[in-house]
């Protein structure tokens, strides 16, 4: 397989961005709610949710499935929940219970202000954000690659699992080799295990 000039790669990553951004943003708030809420039980039904002690998921923002519900059923099954705060380029997992203090980012998300800062090796468990994605695991992220480094350091065998709409799952994604999969996608739908291709 022939490697895409770096360029056609973003170049790529940013048309199929900009389609599935605005196809998820003419979803009603409503059907989203609902969408979020039977995504929300696919996901904590999975095994691998159930054995997590230590989970880091994500402030949604915008049209993004909704998170918050889903972070709260976290901690009500006893889980460690865990949110990214932007630190050097990076994201790094930050300790968060229900009431603890969140300040803005430039682009919408909200962080903890303060916590206790975990090791990328204690994570089970890491919902992924994301805009596009496939059945093999591929993902299609904002640009910044904050995703893709931080499962580069997580530890072999945690799980990285992408929560999205049924409308941003694509035949495939324009992929570059520092691209990191994800192990499974779960929609309102179903739940896709990443099958290499």
């Amino acid at each position: 397989m022939t490697e895409v000039p770096a360029h056609r790669l973003k170049q790529a990553k940013r048309a199929l961005r900009r389609e599935i951004l605005a196809e998820r943003d003419r979803v009603p708030e409503g059907e989203r709610a609902a969408m979020s809420a039977a995504i929300a039980d696919r996901l904590l039904a999975m095994d691998e949710l159930s054995d997590a002690k230590t989970v880091m998921a994500f402030w949604s923002f915008g049209s993004e499935v909704d998170t918050i519900p889903l972070l709260e059923r976290l901690e009500v099954a006893g889980a460690q929940v865990a949110l990214p705060r932007i630190e050097d380029h990076d994201v790094e997992p930050i300790a968060y219970a229900a009431g603890d203090p969140l300040s803005e980012t430039s682009f919408g998300a909200r962080e903890p202000a303060s916590g206790r800062r975990l090791e990328p090796s204690e994570l089970d468990v890491v919902v992924v954000p994301g805009v596009a994605f496939d059945r093999s695991g591929g993902r299609v992220g904002y640009g910044a690659g904050f995703y893709d480094r931080l499962l580069g350091r997580v530890r072999d065998g945690t799980f990285a699992v992408a929560v999205a709409f049924g409308l941003q799952v694509v035949d495939r994604v324009p992929a570059g080799g520092t691209d990191r999969r994800v192990d499974a996608v779960v929609t309102e739908r179903e739940v896709i295990r990443a099958v290499e291709r």
